[in-house]
């Protein structure tokens, strides 16, 4: 079996963008790629068409973001220790009617 070769971006790197047509002949290679490396852009007319992404990656970008997910980005982030001062505004509440 051989590989269709893709092209290398400007950087050296392996190009994660597929021609519709070689999306087609290659799917299940685009599809094995998506899971081991990341998304795969496929372009249509020389423009980004479609992203094809691991389902497990689709699930997470799908789910609704929860305070738990806030509280852990902050806890890995690289500012985690620095302290700093919560102000907190208290202000009455005046009643509406609807």
């Amino acid at each position: 079996m051989t590989t269709a070769k893709r092209p290398s971006s400007k950087n050296g790197t392996r190009s994660r963008r597929w021609s519709l047509q070689d999306a087609k002949t290659h799917l299940s290679q685009i599809v094995r790629e998506a899971q081991r490396t990341g998304p795969q852009r496929v372009t249509l007319h020389g423009k980004d068409a479609a992203v094809i992404v691991a389902a497990e990656e689709f699930d997470r970008l799908q789910r609704p973001v929860s305070g738990r997910d806030i509280v852990t980005a902050f806890a890995k982030s690289p500012l985690a220790d620095v302290e700093f001062e919560r102000l907190t505004v208290k202000s009455s509440v005046r009643d509406v009617e609807l």
